[in-house]
């Protein structure tokens, strides 16, 4: 399958090698993991500075020899600018990097990163397209899925049947599901013939299956579900399904302006 993207040119970002970092903040910046993946490691006893088993927080250098699963990190803080992808995931495809049933993953199609991994940002049901975000950076992937920031995620809906004003209403100001209150931030119908009609909904979580779970309270089936929008991140009208696109140096630049992030240091 043809892959599209966008090169992209190096910059140097310098680290003060006599300072110390945090050690989850470090391993998220050179892409091993989000903050939350290394803290859950450092907790399972499997990351040790220095042959000595790591503690959350602790401050690490590139001098140090660090360990993770058995695997020595290579800590260069000449690092190039993080890489972000954009990808319209098809219907059919699972987001995670292996599946014991033998099914498509998202990951198939990435492009192979040398001394990181690409890290998604947020999933989306095996029966759920739309925008995916990949990146590199930790940081950024952290900042984006962590609830108390309520970054908008909006998708177009397709459903078989209508919602009524009072369903509406009831939509956005809160329904209680199983897992808590849940709702929308906006609605707007798109029109529609026949049984079909779409709307677009804005939320601020991304709770599994939750768009689905709130037009099944009024017993409304989902028969299509696109995620178009994350925080000010759009999925390009023009991007097929199954393909991605790199984001360019300044487009990278722009975007963690965007989300008021400055780049790793």
């Amino acid at each position: 399958m043809p892959k599209n993207f966008v090169k992209k040119n190096k910059v140097t970002i310098s680290n003060d090698s006599n300072s110390g970092i945090r050690i989850q903040k470090l391993l998220a910046q050179i892409g091993v993991g989000s903050r939350r993946e290394i803290e859950k490691a450092i907790i399972e006893k499997r990351i040790s500075v220095n042959n000595k088993l790591a503690e959350i927080g602790q401050s690490v250098s590139d001098a140090d020899r660090i360990v993770f699963d058995g695997k020595l990190i290579n800590l260069n803080f000449d690092k190039a600018l993080p890489r972000i992808l954009i990808y319209n995931k098809p219907e059919g495809e699972i987001v995670s990097e292996s599946d014991p049933k033998g099914r498509a993953t998202v990951f198939d199609h990435l492009p192979q990163i040398k001394n990181a991994k690409w890290i998604s940002i947020g999933r989306l049901d095996f029966n759920t397209s739309g925008l995916l975000i990949f990146t590199s950076y930790g940081e950024f992937a952290n900042r984006l899925m962590h609830p108390r920031y309520e970054i908008e995620r909006e998708y177009s809906v397709r459903v078989l049947g209508e919602l009524n004003e009072d369903q509406i209403s009831q939509l956005t100001s809160g329904i209680k599901l199983e897992d808590g209150l849940a709702k929308f931030e906006s609605i707007k119908f798109k029109g529609g013939e026949g049984s079909n009609h779409w709307y677009q909904v804005i939320l601020k979580e991304g709770r599994n299956r939750e768009v689905r779970r709130l037009f099944e309270f009024f017993n409304i089936t989902v028969s299509r579900l696109m995620r178009i929008r994350f925080g000010g991140i759009t999925l390009p009208p023009n991007l097929k399904k199954g393909i991605y696109i790199e984001l360019s140096q300044k487009e990278v630049v722009d975007i963690l302006s965007k989300f008021n992030m400055n780049l790793p240091n």
